[in-house]
């Protein structure tokens, strides 16, 4: 860091309380939004963070000041939070801002129209940015992390503020996205329950008031959610609505849609286009594609062994492991098939020992007995139309669409 004067320092800090104190009185909230993005590291924040800690006596600047007496509380935290971000210390970063946060909503309360929302959102994004920062920190020096669980309790009490009948609930789906972002980095999902149910039957909110980008973000997360749960319809709904309102060029949001919603496609029974995967650089399922094709259970085990990291940091191996009972039917459906060609008649009678036969040589050993309780399977959840023939170890098909299509409707549980 070059040298500064104590002149420049004095400068720079005088200038972004004017900056801050003008942007409040005239209620200029685009504005008000720069002067506490920290984690955007502009370079114009940087200039103030390093004049403060040049100007160590800065804090009798805003003291002794009566035009910044309505924002002290609100100002002093905030540039401890910036002089610590300057130099690395994230939690204590973390911590300030929180005390910045806090006062700045009891402000925001007071205020009747929605003109700080920008800045509102600015801080819900930023105390969620620091908390995450200020955790690695925590863990790499062997201590506790706690902050991003802190800030999401902040954000609840955000929630609530815009949760009102007043011109301020559109701003609440931000927020809500924030949360769901918090939740999900800290592995309690479950606490999205309750804000869902506000947002969704409170009549309070009209979810086509609220801004594009946050309700693609909401129905994105929600997808999500309904993919955990094995919701596959709902998850097919909500994910298909974020796609096709995502903004087209932003390339990286519309691969993290796709990157749930082809395992919920997959799982009703729709495949995906070798280009779609490849446009999107979402390979890894390439070969999970061409294994409920072909009926290969091989290279379906494959292909889930092969990229196991991946999909089980996105969450949805679980969701592709359930996708052999396809693969098993697309097999007998191949067999089927084969034998149809040879012998028309008998095209419906498929002896167990044949699947055996098959499945050996796709390197997979099974005794006719494990066959048969796959083959019940597949009937009870009407993956086949059929019985069995115990005596003589025989599926016999049913004459009338013996391989019944999906279409759209997840497996039957």
């Amino acid at each position: 860091m070059a040298y500064l004067s104590m002149g420049e320092s004095h400068r720079r800090i005088v200038d972004y309380l004017s900056r801050f104190s003008d942007a409040v009185s005239s209620q200029d909230g685009a504005s008000l939004k720069l002067l506490l993005s920290l984690c955007s590291s502009s370079p114009s924040l940087l200039s103030v963070a390093d004049a403060l800690n040049a100007f160590h006596d800065w804090t009798r600047l805003v003291n002794q000041n009566e035009r910044y007496s309505n924002i002290g509380e609100i100002i002093v935290p905030l540039l401890r939070s910036l002089q610590s971000y300057r130099l690395g210390h994230f939690a204590d970063s973390y911590s300030t801002f929180e005390k910045a946060a806090n006062a700045f909503l009891q402000e925001f309360r007071n205020w009747e129209s929605a003109w700080a929302m920008e800045a509102m959102h600015a801080i819900a994004l930023e105390i969620r940015l620091l908390a995450e920062k200020a955790d690695r920190e925590l863990v790499s020096n062997g201590k506790n992390p706690e902050k991003l669980q802190g800030a999401g309790s902040f954000l609840m009490k955000v929630f609530g503020a815009l949760a009102g009948k007043g011109p301020k609930r559109v701003g609440a789906l931000y927020v809500t996205c924030q949360l769901f972002k918090v939740y999900f980095k800290l592995g309690t999902v479950h606490l999205c329950r309750s804000v869902i149910r506000s947002i969704e039957t409170a009549r309070i909110f009209d979810f086509e008031e609220f801004p594009p980008r946050d309700k693609v973000t909401y129905m994105y997360y929600t997808g999500r959610l309904e993919v955990f749960n094995e919701n596959f319809l709902a998850a097919d709904h909500k994910l298909t609505y974020a796609l096709t309102h995502c903004n087209p060029r932003s390339k990286s949001n519309l691969r993290m849609i796709l990157k749930y919603l082809i395992p919920v496609k997959l799982s009703i029974g729709i495949l995906p286009q070798k280009w779609l995967l490849e446009k999107h650089n979402l390979v890894e399922y390439a070969d999970v594609v061409n294994a409920l094709k072909r009926g290969d259970l091989r290279l379906l085990r494959q292909a889930l062994q092969e990229h196991e990291d991946q999909f089980l940091r996105s969450g949805v191996f679980l969701v592709l492991e359930k996708l052999e009972l396809q693969v098993y039917q697309r097999l007998v459906k191949k067999i089927y098939t084969i034998q149809k060609q040879k012998d028309p008649t008998k095209a419906h009678q498929i002896k167990l020992e044949i699947i055996v036969k098959a499945l050996k040589w796709l390197e997979i050993d099974m005794d006719v007995d494990e066959v048969e309780c796959i083959m019940a399977i597949l009937i009870y959840k009407n993956l086949i139309k059929g019985y069995f023939a115990h005596k003589s170890k025989v599926v016999v098909l049913s004459k009338q669409d013996p391989f019944p299509k999906l279409n759209g409707k997840p497996v039957s549980s």
